[in-house]
C-alpha cells in the first residue's frame, strides 16, 4: 500500500498589489464608514426627527430641501461616497471568493459599472431636479409663500 499523493496547495490568486491597494481599501472602508455614520444619522435626524416627522416628507419637503446647495452636495456627498464604500466592499468579497480569474474579473466589472451608472443617475436626479415643475398640482409644490414664482 503507497501513502497517498499529496498535491500541492493551490498558488495564491494573483493580485496586483500597487502601491499596498488593498491596504489602502481596508483603511477607506474605515474611514469612509465613520464619515457615512455621521452623513447618514444627519440625514436622518433632519427628515424625520424635526418638524411633523415622517409625515413632512413629499415633493415639497425634497423641493425645499433640495433648493439649497448645501443639501444637494451633502446628499451627493452621501450617494457618492455611499456607492463607492459597498462597491469596495463587494469587491474584498468578490476577490474573497470568486477563486476563477475570469469571473472574478467580469463581477469587478460589472460592480464598476454599475457603481458608475447609479451615482450618475442620482448626480443627474440631484442636481436637475426642478422644484417647481410646470405641470404640478398646486398642492405639491413648496409652501414657502412664492417660493416658485421667485424661481421662474
Amino acid at each position: 500500500m503507497t501513502a497517498p499523493e499529496l498535491k500541492a496547495p493551490k498558488k495564491p490568486m494573483n493580485r496586483r498589489n500597487v502601491g499596498n491597494a488593498e491596504k489602502w481599501g481596508w483603511m477607506f472602508q474605515r474611514v469612509s464608514g465613520v464619515i457615512l455614520i455621521v452623513l447618514i444619522f444627519t440625514h436622518l435626524f433632519i427628515n424625520l426627527m424635526t418638524g411633523d416627522g415622517v409625515n413632512q416628507i413629499d415633493f415639497a419637503f425634497v423641493a425645499g430641501k433640495w433648493a439649497s446647495p448645501l443639501w444637494q452636495w451633502w446628499d451627493f456627498t452621501m450617494l457618492v461616497l455611499a456607492m463607492v464604500h459597498g462597491t469596495n466592499g463587494m469587491r474584498m468579497i468578490v476577490n474573497d471568493y470568486a477563486r476563477r480569474p475570469f469571473l472574478r474579473h467580469m463581477l469587478q466589472w460589472a460592480l464598476n459599472i454599475s457603481m458608475v451608472v447609479i451615482i450618475v443617475l442620482g448626480t443627474l436626479v440631484i442636481f436637475t431636479f426642478d422644484a417647481c415643475p410646470v405641470d404640478a398640482a398646486g398642492e405639491l409644490l413648496p409652501e414657502v409663500p412664492t417660493f416658485c414664482e421667485d424661481v421662474r
